[in-house]
């Protein structure tokens, strides 16, 4: 093949491209108006736990059952004394009080003995208390004071209900924007403009995938052996409340022109 063919055909190709090139980028979209697009947004915010709801107990176990339940009164109204002075903004509430006998070990009978009926030999009484606080700062202070006499059995950090309302405001503003931002793009693969398309419905969680982590969702657990109560002095405990996320799905309809 000789200089001249070479390029007469490299001319073709050129041509040929061009023109395809061309082709492809004047070619109309698909007729958009009266198009309904159905678009999820999603958002979340995080913030720093600010509330805690620690659960305390106190446990008595003793041969005399109202002598157990003296000690578990007793104990338990001093425990909440102590946390009214270590933290008089906390909110207390008591719960759970129960008490049940304690049997022995049963023994393996001889196959002509007669079945015995089962006696306690103690009775175990207790109580739980549940405290609920924002004074992070002073909890490990407030707990080792009740450690004294009683037990923590349980430890949850969260959002006070104060901050859960003001990030839900910045939540539904993040959620919104996101929508907004899809819709853009939306907009430009369809060869569009944002401005020709109207916001008909908008869903806030309706689909249903949005579950806030209760804290009930979201929040840290820590937990801690029951252990017999001792006057002595307890060393303070070291928490981090960590932080929760809030999540949010919604899905709007958006109609074009």
């Amino acid at each position: 093949m000789n200089l001249a063919s070479t390029i007469f055909l490299a001319s073709v190709a050129s041509v040929s491209f061009t023109a395809q090139a061309q082709a492809v980028a004047e070619t109309p979209f698909m007729p958009t108006s009266g198009t309904v697009v159905i678009v999820p947004a999603y958002g979340e915010v995080k913030h720093v736990n600010d509330q805690v709801v620690a659960t305390l107990a106190i446990e008595e176990q003793d041969k005399d059952k109202q002598a157990a339940a003296s000690r578990v009164n007793q104990k338990m109204k001093q425990g909440i004394a102590i946390i009214k002075q270590a933290d008089p903004q906390a909110t207390l509430k008591t719960e759970g009080y129960y008490t049940y006998p304690v049997y022995p070990e049963p023994r393996p009978l001889a196959d002509s003995a007669p079945a015995k009926a089962r006696v306690a030999t103690s009775w175990r009484v207790g109580q739980y208390l549940q405290l609920t606080t924002t004074n992070l700062a002073a909890l490990p202070k407030t707990v080792a004071a009740a450690q004294r006499l009683l037990t923590l059995n349980g430890l949850q950090f969260g959002l006070s209900p104060a901050t859960t309302r003001k990030l839900d405001d910045e939540r539904i503003a993040v959620t919104y924007q996101n929508l907004h931002q899809r819709m853009s793009s939306i907009a430009r693969a369809m060869g569009r403009k944002v401005s020709d398309a109207v916001l008909d419905t908008v869903d806030f969680e309706g689909s249903g995938a949005y579950a806030q982590q209760d804290s009930t969702a979201s929040a840290s657990m820590m937990r801690s052996a029951m252990m017999k109560g001792e006057s002595a002095q307890v060393e303070e405990p070291s928490f981090e409340p960590g932080e929760t996320t809030l999540q949010m799905r919604l899905v709007g309809k958006v109609k074009f022109r």
